[in-house]
This record gives C-alpha cells, structure tokens and sequence, in this order.
C-alpha cells in the first residue's frame, strides 16, 4: 500500500477556518482524513502540509511511527514548532485513520481496547457560539448565569467559561470582583452537582494568576486553566502550589518535551494536550504514558472541528487517565452537515457512547464542505487600558 496524494480541504467556520487533511492511497475507496486546524495561520499551515507530504508520498501509510518520525526529525528542523506541529498532527490523523479502515477497526481497538463505556461532553457557554463565549463581558455576571443555566438545560453536566477578564502584569481588586462576581453567579444558578470551568486564556501574569486562583477557591471549580502564559512552566507551577484547585494547561505545547517539564514540576492536575496540534494521536499518546506515571489525568483541549473531535473520543476510549472530552455544538449551525459520525451523544448528560465504522468513525462531505471557502478569520487585537499589548 502506498500513499498517492495528500491535501488540504479549508472549510470556514467563524472564527475558524477548518483545515481537514486527506491522505490517499494506491487502494480503491480507501482513504484517511485528519484535521489542522489553526486559528489565524490557516495559510501557513496549508503551506506546511504541502512542504511535509514530499517525503510521505509513495510511502507505506501504516508504518505511522515510521512516518511520524521522519515528519518530525527530517529537514533539520524539528516539528515542535506550532505550525509544523499542527501539519504533522493533521497527517497523523489521517495515518491512523487509514489503519483503522484497513483493518475494519475503530481506532480504539487499535489501541489496546477500550477502557470506558462512555465519555463525558462539556460545552463552552453559548455552545461555543463567538460572541458568547468570547464576548460576553466579566462586568456582566447576569449573562454568565443565563449561559449557564441554558447549558444545563441542553443537558450537559460541565461546561467552561471566560470569566476572568484580561489584566495588567499586576492590578487591584477590580478584575478579581469581576471574576468572582461571574463566578458566583453561575454556581447559584446550577447548583453544586455540575461541574464549572475557567478558562484563564493565560491573560494573567503569575502574580495574578494566585490571586484569581486564591479568590475563586471557595467555589470548587473543575479546573482553572491557563492562569498564566503556559510557556512559563515554572508560572503555572506556582499558581497550583498556591490553590486547591486543579490547574489545567498544556493546549499550546507542542511535543512531548514540555509535557515532561510540567509533569516534573508538579506543575498542573490536568493535562491538555491538544491532538490537532501536539503531533497527533501519536505523540499524545506518549504524553498519556507520562501522565499516568504521575497519576496526572487529561483533558485534550478540542475548540475545532469535526475530526479533531473524532479523534479527541477515539483516543478517550482507549486511555485510562482521560477525564472529559471539550465540545463545542453551537459554533455553526450547519456543522453536522460536512460530518457523519458513528458515535451518539445521549442528550441527557452528554455521553458519548462509542460506534462501531472503522478508524475514526467520521467521513467527511466534500460537497458540503465547499460550501464554505477559506475566509479570513475574525482579527482579534487586545489591549491594555494604557494602551499596551494583552492577552486576548
């Protein structure tokens, strides 16, 4: 078996252009898909695909850590850069993809088998909708309540918000108000049996990030992610050695390497590596291996589209220390259009029970898919009151 062809196939979701690769091969019907999607560099890594499929093409697309390796170590530079690494993931997809229909298989099975009967969903408030998520303002505690009551209501029993505002190196108490203000709000309005998240989105600097940590403490959240800039290990160790409360980070890490750091670090309680960016199902499930030997569980960060979801639950099923699958439903209303999925999804409490299609168990609808073209993604520019660069 030979690889004949890989391509790219951008799809417009909003905020997000939606990169799906498929990898073709010298038998009749079978191919993979896989996905890399990047916010705001969606040209770059089109390119990278493009650059990396020069040395898979003519290849065998089951020896995947063959491939994975020379994606990874060949051309001198190595593939732990965030566009390079978001490239390989998307092939490696595919790879495995590919493997699991060759040998009429879901990919969890490729793996050992599953471990769990199902996953549980947790949605961004507004179901992943831009301007609810990411719009809604902390001086707004009202809105956080209703968003989240109406999670709920869709049935799931976890959900993240946005509710830390972004902030200077160091400020008073205004943005920790807000925030626990936010914060309160929600757990009034759904009760102490669902599980809330905060998404820090790394706006705080280490200092801020305690605080933020320290204050909203007495409301038992899932998890506080990215405190702090996640390159910054030594940062977000000191956030989780100041807090009961579990610190999540990783989706911006790419490679194995500083999974490890924070690992040795003690430095978070979940990891989240994110499958579309970290050098695939490959990669992450080396940094699973880590993980367990540390007793450390994984939350993969999962905001895109449809096969990195896919993905996402297949590598769900098969890995002890996942804990709970990210999904976003509401983001385009015509998102199951270009996806068929062989998972279902109990509307009470968000399962997902697991199917039986071979690989990753979605194929994609290249005609619905050319509806939506490239389009330049929403340009997102934050600033400090004074006018200085932040976080968005």
């Amino acid at each position: 078996m030979k690889i004949t062809a890989i391509e790219t196939h951008v799809c417009h979701a909003r905020m997000r252009n939606w990169i799906f690769i498929k990898v073709r091969t010298d038998q009749d019907g079978l191919w993979g898909w896989g996905e890399a999607t990047l916010e705001w560099h969606t040209r770059a890594v089109v390119g990278a695909v493009e650059d990396l499929s020069q040395l898979l093409l003519g290849e065998d697309p089951r020896r995947i850590e063959h491939l994975w390796q020379m994606m990874y170590r060949q051309h001198f530079w190595h593939g732990h850069g965030i566009v390079r690494g978001t490239a390989i993931s998307g092939i490696d997809l595919a790879l495995w993809d590919i493997l699991g229909k060759h040998l009429g298989v879901p990919c969890h099975q490729l793996w050992g088998g599953p471990v769990r009967d199902s996953i549980r969903l947790y949605c961004h408030l507004g179901g992943g909708k831009l301007e609810d998520f990411y719009g809604t303002p902390t001086t707004d505690a009202k809105r956080f309540a209703d968003l989240a009551r109406q999670a709920v209501a869709d049935g799931f029993t976890a959900f993240k918000s946005m509710a830390v505002p972004s902030t200077m190196p160091l400020e008073g108490r205004r943005p920790i108000r807000q925030a626990v203000a936010c914060v309160a709000a929600m757990r009034d309005a759904v009760g102490d049996d669902i599980d809330i998240m905060v998404d820090c989105h790394a706006r705080p600097s280490p200092a801020m990030g305690v605080q933020f940590a320290h204050a909203l403490e007495p409301f038992g959240l899932y998890f506080l992610e990215e405190p702090c800039w996640p390159e910054n290990i030594d940062g977000v160790a000191q956030v989780q050695h100041a807090t009961t409360t579990p610190i999540a980070t990783g989706e911006r890490l790419i490679s194995q390497h500083p999974f490890r750091e924070l690992l040795e670090k003690h430095a978070c309680q979940v990891l989240q590596p994110d499958i579309t960016h970290c050098g695939g199902l490959t990669e992450a499930r080396r940094i699973a291996a880590m993980a367990e030997a540390y007793r450390v569980t994984l939350a993969p960060h999962n905001p895109q589209g449809p096969v990195s979801t896919a993905a996402s639950l297949q590598f769900g099923l098969a890995t002890p220390g996942y804990l709970i699958c990210e999904s976003v439903h509401q983001d385009v209303p015509w998102r199951h259009d270009v996806v068929s999925e062989s998972f279902t999804v109990e509307a009470a409490g968000r399962l997902v029970r697991p199917g039986t299609h071979p690989g990753l168990g979605i194929e994609i609808n290249e005609k619905e898919l050319a509806k939506h073209p490239f389009q330049q993604e929403i340009i997102q520019r934050s600033f400090n009151p004074d006018g200085s660069v932040s976080d968005w």
